[in-house]
């Protein structure tokens, strides 16, 4: 993008929706009465696995209890009655407390009367990479093991949501096909790559894994997205939870094709319920059956809250061209710019694309367009062209809440033009 706003790259989130029928560093300890903190281990212990199951109620969000044997589940708070949501971490290079748990927990507290287990696997992660794999099927043995002792209390294997982190999304799915996809929800932050490109269905996170299962990317090569950040996901997620700005998603062939504007609502497969990162049954969709698998995406800014308001923009010529035209299209709110770039191509006379930004509509104030010149070496291209601007909010359904300047614009090329730009808020 062309902004600052975006600091060099965009942030995507590549969420793939399976649906079945059937920053790491120390923190301060603060230690209270009977709550129990997570493990530090150093690089020589990553053979161990040495688990620990903390529990998080909505009576003490801040002490973690200790629960090794079923008589401790009886005496610590444990609501049966609740939904349970389990968060694995992932490796942990250093051996240190996740920095983000506490805030993580917090988080799902604020947003679920839930139980929140978090497992402390902080020894077995540790160390060599490859150590940490090689102890996933045991960790996931492990947890399995831990849950039938819930489901004895009469815990439902379909409120039971396990949220991993990296290699913990996979040790998520171990645990999901233990249970044979009957559990409700597994959300992969993440899903690791390094050891698991190749896996087969039973070692790695799949759609079979339970009855819905997400998967968001944000620092991945295997769909062509940009590179950006491993913990992204996590962060994202707890801001999710955290503010009230949705993060919708929409579903795509690809991350090319959406940045394109071509996929511009959710109409297939979600009959318009598009969906959203958070807490929301089944991520938003509302339709029956759920599709298997579905590939949809998103934009966010480089920062917390994340969210943006996606807009369809639309440049029509008022004759075609034998040659591609480029044009910038930012839009301007307060100090806040974001762009576009418009290919329209030859012969053409419409090009559009998807632009985000933070900003609800109506505070967007001013337009600006810039016609991308022809390099050429021995002479300054002077093209100019004529057209007219257009755009709408995504979800786009129909035409009636697009917005196009009163006027035709002119555009020279490498020259910027500005246009006053009113959209009523919704």
């Amino acid at each position: 993008m062309y902004s600052d706003l975006w600091e060099r790259c965009f942030w995507l989130w590549g969420l793939l929706l399976w649906l079945s029928d059937g920053n790491a560093g120390d923190t301060a300890p603060t230690q209270q009465p009977n709550c129990t903190d997570f493990q530090n281990a150093n690089l020589l212990q990553g053979t161990i696995l040495k688990v620990q199951f903390l529990l998080f109620t909505p009576s003490d969000p801040s002490c973690g209890k200790l629960i090794e044997e079923s008589s401790d589940i009886q005496h610590s708070g444990f609501n049966a009655s609740l939904g349970t949501k389990l968060i694995i971490h992932g490796f942990r290079a250093l051996g240190t407390k996740p920095s983000w748990i506490e805030k993580f927990i917090s988080a799902l507290l604020r947003s679920a009367d839930a139980n929140v287990i978090a497992v402390d696997w902080v020894y077995g992660s540790t160390g060599v990479y490859y150590s940490a794999v090689e102890n996933v099927l045991k960790l996931g043995i492990e947890i399995s093991r831990f849950l039938s002792k819930l489901l004895v209390l009469g815990v439902s294997e379909s409120s039971v949501h396990i949220i991993g982190v990296s290699l913990g999304a996979h040790v998520g799915g171990m645990v999901g096909h233990f249970y044979k996809g009957r559990l409700g929800w597994i959300t992969g932050l993440d899903p690791a790559g390094p050891e698991y490109t190749r896996a087969s269905l039973e070692e790695r996170l799949d759609p079979g894994d339970a009855l819905f299962v997400e998967a968001i990317h944000t620092d991945t090569d295997s769909y062509s997205y940009l590179i950006c950040d491993h913990m992204r996901a996590v962060h994202l997620y707890i801001s999710a939870l955290q503010n009230p700005c949705p993060l919708m998603a929409f579903p795509c062939t690809s991350y090319k094709a959406f940045l394109a504007g071509q996929c511009l609502d959710c109409f297939n497969p979600f009959l318009l319920s598009c969906p959203r990162i958070g807490l929301m049954e089944q991520g938003g969709v509302k339709i029956e059956p759920l599709p298997k698998e579905v590939r949809v995406y998103l934009l966010t800014t480089s920062r917390a809250p994340y969210c943006v308001h996606h807009r369809l923009v639309e440049f029509y010529l008022q004759k075609p061209r034998n040659k591609d035209t480029r044009i910038v299209v930012s839009f301007l709110s307060g100090n806040v710019t974001s762009s576009v770039k418009i290919t329209i191509p030859r012969q053409q006379l419409q090009g559009k694309g998807v632009l985000a930004h933070p900003d609800p509509q109506c505070q967007i104030r001013q337009v600006n367009l810039k016609l991308q010149a022809s390099h050429r070496v021995w002479r300054t291209d002077r093209t100019i062209i004529a057209g007219k601007l257009c755009t709408a909010p995504l979800p786009v359904h129909d035409n009636k809440n697009m917005v196009c300047l009163a006027e035709p614009v002119n555009l020279q090329a490498d020259v910027t033009v500005s246009r006053e730009l009113k959209i009523t808020c919704v």
